[in-house]
């Protein structure tokens, strides 16, 4: 395989070609499975915990998980300012560019997830002090932190090498072993929880070690196929001293990653504020919220592959100089999210009261109470999703302040103001009503942003600067 930019065609796994929605719907497809394997893998492990060690574990798990989706969505802004970054070069068939900054990217996060899972380790019975952690999971929650943290540098090296292979136009390579990861995690929980056959009975902790051992199982098979197969996207000889980043490379995926991750905290932390609210209406509307939770995480998640790949798309296409199909990728991307978020709500709601009673159970209060919310608030879905879309779009510009500000106005000032100002009316139902304006104003607001602010002329400036300005 040649190090040299292709000069007779474009490269394996180029997104600029073809006819636009079958492209990008192609390569949505992988990354859609992926996300829904991970939900299952995390639904089955807690299923595992939960009947084979009782509430404490489970309970300890999840105030573990916590913890776990801080250090994710640094990853994530970090994986996403790669991904783009590659998808820029990938467009313009520059190899060397791409590796450069998976070089970066690796040596950078593997340093940064060495030093938080030594602090992890030290430090978790401090941490979940903090977080209040009741004390009969306390001492079961720190079991199980201190060895998921030894997996955390495995982890985020795998995930950054999934989106940077992703970025490259690559969805099937991270998808398969994914595959095989979660099929052992699954398979290794009940071994390790309870001792099968020659291994030792380690409670919530063999929970924990069977993750530690399906993830470097899925890194080392991962890493072997790259090899194996000689994808463009490795690093050989003197490639490797490109884990050693410059700050060329440094401070671009610190100014991009970091206000990429902070969107995932703004996300999660409107999350915490509405099970709080939540809870504040008792027992019954909190378990059947948390019972949706369950459901609309599967709801949103065409969103989140479809927007990870419209990202992917415009960035080749940005590298590319065919700016002239980026606002089809958007408007393509937006249909196809509605399409399949729409079919997804028209298949649940038919089947939504079985659905909800296999978490609540039949006789529950709680069901009904899930049923009316749901009529409420699941449409939120449908204008939350072109948001994200359009986030894929204007991510690939780097266009990230003005996401920033679109979630933490839609999230917090329009979703907590229409809270306080529609109860005295509406009772708890102003949780749900505020709810779907917080979506309606995202989307309002991002479509602002998309067609009104001046961004793309300044953007592609300094993208093209900063091209020309990296050597090969």
């Amino acid at each position: 395989m040649s190090d040299a930019p292709t000069a007779t065609g474009p490269l394996r796994g180029n997104l600029t070609q073809g006819p636009l929605t079958r492209t990008l719907l192609v390569f949505a497809l992988p990354q859609l499975i992926g996300n829904v394997l991970q939900s299952l893998n995390g639904s089955i492990n807690a299923i595992w915990v939960g009947q084979l060690l009782g509430d404490e574990a489970l309970a300890a798990t999840a105030n573990s998980n916590i913890l776990m989706f801080l250090l994710f969505a640094l990853v994530f802004g970090f994986g996403m300012a790669a991904t783009v970054r590659i998808g820029q070069a990938w467009g313009a068939n520059d190899v060397i560019t791409a590796r450069r900054i998976l070089g970066a990217a690796l040596g950078l996060t593997g340093a940064i997830s060495l030093v938080m899972a030594t602090l992890g380790i030290l430090f978790a019975d401090k941490v979940l002090d903090l977080l209040a952690t009741p004390g009969a999971a306390h001492d079961q929650a720190l079991a199980y932190l201190r060895v998921v943290f030894i997996a955390n540098p495995i982890a985020t090296i795998t995930t950054m090498i999934a989106m940077s292979l992703r970025g490259a136009g690559d969805a099937a390579t991270p998808l398969r072993f994914m595959i095989l990861a979660t099929v052992l995690d699954v398979a290794l929980n009940p071994v390790l929880i309870l001792g099968l056959g020659p291994a030792p009975a380690l409670g919530i902790a063999g929970s924990a070690w069977a993750t530690v051992i399906a993830t470097s199982i899925g890194f080392v098979a991962m890493i072997g196929w790259i090899y194996a197969k000689d994808l463009p996207l490795r690093l050989r000889g003197a490639e490797l001293a490109w884990l050693c980043p410059r700050w060329q490379e440094t401070q671009y995926l610190l100014s991009r990653g970091l206000p990429m991750g902070a969107q995932m905290l703004i996300i999660s932390g409107a999350g915490v504020i509405m099970i709080g609210l939540v809870n504040r209406e008792g027992l019954v509307t909190a378990a059947a919220y948390g019972a949706l939770l369950q459901i609309w995480n599967y709801i949103g998640m065409p969103a989140m592959a479809i927007g990870a790949a419209v990202s992917a798309m415009v960035a080749q296409h940005i590298g590319a100089g065919r700016e002239d199909r980026v606002d089809a990728i958007s408007r393509a991307g937006s249909l196809a999210n509605l399409a399949m978020t729409g079919l997804m709500i028209a298949a649940l709601v038919p089947f939504d009261r079985p659905v909800l009673e296999l978490f609540l159970g039949a006789s529950s209060p709680s069901v009904a109470a899930a049923l009316h919310i749901q009529d409420l608030a699941i449409w939120t879905y449908l204008p939350f999703g072109i948001t994200i879309v359009l986030f894929g779009t204007l991510r690939a510009y780097g266009v990230i302040y003005a996401q920033l500000a679109v979630l933490f106005t839609a999230m917090y000032a329009v979703r907590l103001g229409a809270y306080y100002l529609l109860y005295p009316v509406l009772g708890p139902d102003a949780l749900w009503y505020s709810f779907l304006l917080s979506s309606v104003t995202s989307l309002a607001l991002t479509l602002l942003t998309y067609f009104k602010l001046p961004w793309r002329k300044r953007m592609l400036a300094r993208i093209i600067s900063a091209r020309e300005g990296v050597p090969a």
